[in-house]
């Protein structure tokens, strides 16, 4: 019996102890750490932007470096001319691999992510409003020089490339540099 008056008292006690205190924030305390935050979002949200946008072009350059290599898998493949086919479809960048002899309007087109475009950086030869590049029955480039340069709609200076460099078709990916080379392009 002792020990449970004991007990009792110890609990009362707690409780009395437990009213007396204030917990939470008190507005100052609020305040810090609501401008706290605006400033670290303020720091990291062009950061994010940026790192989404980089994302964004690197799996739209995958998407047309494979593209372009169905392209010529295809050729040597059915001894066939193939072109892998670019366009720029109500604002949306899109591709299409198919034989020369299937007009492009009929295509099957993919889209790309709404958000990139075809930067001016681009060589392949346009066609109708359609930028291709073709291979032959044995996968050789039809004609060289041959890019395609990808950018964000929404600017920056954040570029992705394809190249296909040597007439057996070698392809290559490269991103945006500070400085020009010879042609004056920025990704090479």
């Amino acid at each position: 019996m002792g020990i449970q008056v004991h007990l009792r008292s110890l609990i009362n006690a707690n409780n009395l102890c437990n009213k007396h205190s204030n917990s939470g924030f008190t507005l100052p305390e609020m305040l810090v750490i609501v401008v706290l935050v605006g400033i670290l979002a303020t720091l990291a949200i062009p950061n994010w932007v940026a790192f989404v946008d980089t994302r964004r072009l690197n799996t739209a350059q995958n998407e047309i470096y494979y593209a372009i290599r169905q392209a010529q898998r295809q050729a040597t493949k059915e001894k066939l001319t193939w072109q892998a086919s670019f366009r720029e479809q109500n604002g949306i960048l899109q591709w299409a691999v198919h034989p020369v002899t299937v007009n492009p309007s009929s295509a099957n087109w993919n889209n790309l992510d709404a958000n990139v475009r075809l930067d001016s950086e681009t060589t392949l030869q346009i066609s109708n409003g359609v930028r291709q590049i073709k291979f032959n029955y044995k996968g050789n480039i039809v004609s060289l020089p041959r890019s395609i340069t990808i950018s964000s709609k929404y600017g920056g200076k954040v570029k992705r490339c394809v190249y296909i460099s040597t007439i057996l078709g070698a392809m290559r990916t490269a991103k945006e540099r500070p400085r020009t080379n010879n042609e004056g392009d920025y990704c090479y």
